[in-house]
């Protein structure tokens, strides 16, 4: 796999929409991003470091924001009923693709992964 636009490029149409929506708002909270590659995936970086992957898999579309504790977080400030949508795993958020990853929640990843990038000591318990 190559670059996040590469990828993009290889989804179902449908898949594409909903994948490409949430780097688009990535790319809209954080101009200033850039293409590469991390743990193999396609991905965006801030400031030369892994910010965020998003990849559809068999059963459902993953978010990796590259940290264990970014899902966390972000799964303690959303609501419940939008947290019961969605799957928090160390380092991954699931969610189908019937229902997408609200803007706000993205926002939230993009925030809580580039307040770790600016200081790392965030990434430790």
């Amino acid at each position: 796999m190559g670059t996040v636009d590469e990828y993009l490029e290889s989804l179902d149409p449908s898949d594409r929409a909903v994948v490409s929506h949430v780097f688009d708002v990535v790319r809209e909270s954080l101009p200033d991003v850039e293409q590469g590659r991390s743990y193999g995936m396609p991905a965006l970086l801030y400031r030369g470091k892994a910010l965020i992957a998003v990849m559809r898999t068999k059963k459902h579309i993953g978010v990796y924001p590259f940290s264990g504790r970014v899902p966390e977080r972000v799964a303690e400030g959303l609501p419940s009923g939008e947290r019961e949508a969605l799957e928090f795993d160390k380092g991954t958020i699931r969610f189908q693709p019937e229902r997408p990853l609200p803007d706000d929640t993205i926002r939230a990843i993009v925030a809580a992964r580039v307040a770790e990038i600016e200081d790392p000591s965030l990434r430790k318990r």
